[in-house]
């Protein structure tokens, strides 16, 4: 698979998540190219709490959000982001063109991820079970036994 081809597999049409997919993966190391049309953002603020990821942009000026604040992204800028609220990140495309990134990923399941501005967590099992929760509707350990 070439990374700068057409491949599109899938995507969002959310309003402000607006992205085009093509998965290049395998099954213990993870990556997809994502495309972002100007004033579109990747995903909600968050991080993985069992996987790393790795961004590298192809192209555009895509603008990085992180615990260290907001920076442009230039083609060929390569960012990790570690386990944990210090891999927090999200992606938004501010410029006028698309901006083009590859994000590769280990594949460690069970996951949990964390979405700060919302306070909410997710859980993503070892096959295609997923689930959302708010953080705020948490129950004690022995609610229901």
């Amino acid at each position: 698979m070439n990374v700068f081809g057409q491949a599109w597999e899938g995507g969002s049409d959310r309003p402000g998540y607006t992205w085009r997919r093509m998965r290049v993966g395998g099954d213990l190391l993870g990556a997809s190219v994502y495309e972002l049309g100007p004033g579109q953002k990747s995903f909600p603020y968050h991080f993985h709490n069992a996987n790393e990821e790795l961004l590298v942009v192809l192209d555009g000026e895509p603008t990085l959000r992180s615990p260290a604040g907001e920076r442009t992204l230039a083609p060929g800028d390569a960012v990790v982001f570690p386990r944990g609220p210090d891999g927090a990140h999200q992606l938004r495309n501010d410029s006028d063109g698309a901006a083009r990134v590859l994000m590769a990923s280990t594949l460690v399941a069970p996951e949990v991820v964390d979405y700060p501005d919302s306070g909410k967590a997710g859980f993503a099992g070892g096959t295609s079970e997923r689930a959302i929760f708010r953080r705020a509707d948490a129950v004690d350990y022995w609610e229901g036994e």
